[in-house]
């Protein structure tokens, strides 16, 4: 994801998914080293990197249209999705011998999750729908994967709508939190399997860890 100040209205601010990609980061360093999966500074660490090398070797021209580029974001956001399901392992066994000693610390993990868990999915739907943030603006509907109320109104907009970063993440947000799609409605099946594995990590922390949490409390 490649950091620069884009002129044309076209594109999508690439700085709002990096900005929340460091947020990410931060969280990650907040957790407990017995609740991840790796060394804490590894991943963070991992992550930073790949964002500087994109910052130097992808041509600004061509940075939605790179495979490369692409094909590393992807693989960033699924690293660090493994690593934050593996953290709900680990909270959910470490529940078992929680004590009020260890509980606050138990919430305060199972909230980091949560969030991380909303800003990963919201990164995959951003990069994966209808070819990522460049290709979708082609004006080709067949690969679409999420249908935006603006997509579907019965009237023209003055200018033509595309979603941006914040819808993505705001429809990770609902599903997050509603457990179900809201206004956008997933049309792909791998869509479909996406938000309902956000589904079930969502609710897995916050039914069972927090509740188990402030039971311990």
């Amino acid at each position: 994801m490649q950091l620069f100040r884009n002129k044309h209205h076209d594109f999508d601010p690439l700085w709002h998914a990096q900005a929340v990609l460091l947020i990410v980061v931060v969280l990650q360093l907040l957790l407990p080293t017995d609740l991840t999966l790796f060394p804490k500074p590894v991943l963070p660490a991992l992550e930073v990197l790949c964002m500087v090398v994109l910052q130097l070797v992808t041509p600004k021209q061509a940075v939605y249209e790179s495979r490369f580029r692409r094909l590393v974001v992807m693989a960033l956001i699924t690293l660090v999705l493994v690593a934050n399901i593996s953290s709900l392992e680990l909270v959910l066994h470490a529940l078992f011998t929680a004590d009020k000693n260890n509980a606050v610390q138990l919430l305060l993990s199972a909230l980091n999750i949560y969030i991380t868990n909303i800003v990963v999915f919201g990164l995959f739907y951003w990069e994966m729908d209808n070819g990522g943030p460049g290709a979708r603006r082609r004006d080709d509907a067949e690969g679409r994967d999420f249908l935006f109320p603006q997509q579907n109104l019965g009237y023209h907009l003055k200018s033509k709508w595309y979603p941006t970063f914040f819808d993505y993440l705001y429809t990770s947000i609902t599903n997050g939190t509603a457990f179900s799609p809201t206004d956008t409605l997933p049309l792909s099946r791998r869509a479909k399997f996406l938000m309902g594995v956000q589904a079930v990590v969502s609710l897995l922390v916050v039914v069972l860890v927090a509740a188990r949490a402030i039971n311990v409390l």
